[in-house]
């Protein structure tokens, strides 16, 4: 049944700004048990590589990053792919890919779905593993391709990322998180073999930020928070740093957006004509609509992590 009511207004932050956080904001977490198998997986065959891709979400680099993968790969070679490139503020992920190299990692912007940016991926994988190979060959064994782990949360990209540098559909593919569950060799030309993971979340998002970051970017199963909560939020958000994306995507008067996300929902139910009997919004169908457009990249490039104010390690 479609929810007639309107939503409650969110509360201001200060100086007037929608805070991103508040109390009311919705805990969201999301560890479901074949993940655990999944980092099992991982743990075990880590040995096997010679060069891990962290495969991040261009949209938000910092909350797509996995915390417990530098603890599992030790010190292993790693590369940072941030996909979904063509969905993000590309100035801001410029600035990204610096930041990342600027810790020592290095890092590529890609566009799986297009193929934009997998040359210079593929190329500092095999630079990395360079030394590897060379000193296996010196050591007596026969020349072997560079072998590559791609890591990376559910939803991110890993297949699409894979089928593209395969040039076939080998892996499967899905707009839902999990999709993956079994490993597989890969053969990317001749000097390239990519072992495919499962995707893997952590046990516990300690930052409310994140979780709702993950929520709006499909990490995570829509099934298990509010969507109303969360779509507020996302156009609070997006009300505060893209209003212009707003104005343009819904058609609404830039110098007349309604001041929450509550209102802004409406405006949109009401534009996009989401109306029930008596003129009410259907405000299931609008919060959809909201959701799938932002993840599907129709309200423009944008970012939603913001650069740290001091560079720590990444």
């Amino acid at each position: 049944m479609a929810k007639r009511r309107r939503p409650a207004a969110a509360a201001q932050g200060r100086e007037g700004q929608m805070a991103v956080v508040r109390d009311d904001t919705p805990t969201i977490q999301w560890f479901p048990g074949h993940m655990k198998k999944a980092q099992r997986l991982v743990e075990e065959n880590l040995k096997l590589v010679d060069v891990v891709i962290e495969l991040l979400d261009a949209r938000i680099p910092l909350s797509s990053a996995n915390p417990m993968l530098a603890e599992m790969i030790k010190d292993k070679p790693r590369v940072v792919a941030l996909n979904k490139a063509d969905l993000a503020d590309a100035a801001k992920t410029k600035a990204w890919v610096a930041y990342f190299a600027a810790q020592g990692v290095p890092a590529a912007a890609v566009d799986a779905s297009q193929g934009k940016g997998l040359k210079k991926l593929v190329q500092l994988v095999t630079d990395l593993a360079r030394p590897r190979t060379e000193k296996f060959v010196k050591a007596g064994g026969r020349p072997r391709s560079a072998r590559c782990m791609i890591l990376g949360i559910p939803n991110v990209g890993k297949s699409s990322l894979i089928n593209r540098l395969a040039g076939a559909a080998i892996a499967k593919t899905a707009d839902k998180p999990g999709v993956t569950r079994t490993k597989q060799w890969i053969k990317i030309g001749q000097g390239l073999d990519l072992l495919d993971t499962p995707g893997i979340l952590w046990p516990k998002f300690e930052d409310k930020q994140v979780g709702l970051k993950l929520a709006f970017t499909g990490a995570v199963n829509d099934e298990i928070y509010d969507l109303e909560q969360v779509t507020i939020l996302l156009l609070e958000i997006l009300r505060r740093d893209y209003p212009e994306r707003l104005a343009e995507r819904f058609k609404l008067a830039a110098e007349e957006l309604p001041e929450t996300g509550a209102e802004l929902l409406e405006a949109i139910g009401r534009k996009r004509g989401c109306l029930v009997r008596g003129g009410l919004v259907d405000y299931d169908k609008a919060m959809r609509i909201v959701m799938n457009e932002f993840r599907a990249g129709k309200l423009g490039k944008i970012t939603l992590d913001a650069m740290p104010e001091q560079q720590g390690e990444a």
